[in-house]
């Protein structure tokens, strides 16, 4: 999800905007959760097109829907869509069969591959402390994720649903990093509105085709759980954008964390997921790297800022 350039400075409200995004990104991780082991394919499908509505609904009530959809880089929204079905069906296989906290905490590992990606498809310099900062994140997910993968030497891993919950969380940690580089491409010429709206149709339209790979009939309970699911993902999306909108990134991104402690109290309290130590040492870890990098990449900005101001004109 991507912003357009902030129009107004509320910091405390951004920050408010920011924790209630994602509570609300929280609820529809735990919506998914609770429908049990349904297809990913078919879980993509409802999290993307009943996030469509509220979307739509917001951009009519600003009077912004009749230009929402409108673009000339169509083939580059359809590329980060591919790769976001991706990211996303295997993330919630890895969802709906792992622990709440150590889900949310595996999904941590992102933003930390983002840097490494950006250092290697696109030739961005990474000085030696977002690297260390790096290091120490993969550190924490390699201990959260640690007593899984030592199964891995065994026969029982392949049958193992917690194991593959691991494996899927992780690769889909490295193709949404993916995605991102490729939003952070789009996001120079698009804006929000136009990313989040082809993304979530392209997604429901790619979801379609893993129908013959064993979509199965739902429950009533189960279809309203992804329904809401859906819905909370759009509104999530929404109060996001509003988040940027009203502060700085480096100041609202470290509250994206505060999914760690929603995600231990209400596994705890809907699902009886008790956080292992593991996933709490590497948990925290992980966090202290990512406020890292962000304060890292504030104090470069401001560096940069004072430089420019510091440059006479030119001529």
């Amino acid at each position: 999800m991507t912003v357009d350039h902030p129009v107004g400075h509320n910091t405390l409200r951004g920050i408010a905007l920011k924790i209630v995004s994602v509570a609300v990104f929280v609820g529809m991780q735990t919506c998914i959760k609770a429908a049990g082991a349904v297809p990913a394919g078919q879980i993509v499908f409802f999290r993307s097109f009943f996030a469509i509505l509220p979307i739509i609904a917001f951009l009519a009530f600003k009077g912004q829907l009749a230009t929402a959809f409108a673009t000339k880089r169509p083939f580059n929204h359809i590329a980060r869509g591919v790769v976001g079905v991706g990211a996303m069906g295997l993330g919630f296989f890895a969802l709906t069969r792992l622990p709440l906290p150590e889900a949310i905490t595996l999904n941590y590992a992102q933003p930390l591959l983002v840097v490494v990606f950006s250092s290697i498809f696109l030739g961005e310099t990474i000085r030696v402390y977002r690297w260390s900062a790096v290091a120490f994140g993969l550190v924490g997910v390699l201990v959260v994720s640690w007593p899984e993968l030592t199964l891995l030497n065994s026969d029982e891993a392949l049958h193992d649903q917690e194991v593959l919950g691991v494996v899927a969380a992780l690769i889909a940690a490295a193709i949404s990093a993916v995605a991102m580089l490729l939003v952070r491409n789009l996001v120079q010429t698009e804006r929000t509105a136009t990313i989040v709206l082809w993304f979530s149709s392209t997604a429901s339209v790619l979801a379609l085709f893993t129908v013959p790979f064993g979509w199965q009939m739902l429950t009533p309970m189960q279809a309203a759980l992804l329904v809401m699911a859906g819905f909370c993902g759009g509104l999530g999306q929404i109060l996001m954008t509003a988040a940027y909108r009203h502060a700085e990134a480096s100041v609202v991104a470290p509250f994206e964390y505060t999914s760690m402690i929603l995600g231990v109290v209400i596994g705890y309290l809907v699902f009886g997921d008790v956080a292992s130590l593991n996933t709490l040492v590497g948990g925290v870890i992980v966090v202290a790297a990512g406020i890292f990098i962000i304060w890292r990449e504030r104090q470069l900005g401001l560096e940069r800022t004072r430089t420019r101001r510091a440059t006479p004109p030119q001529g």
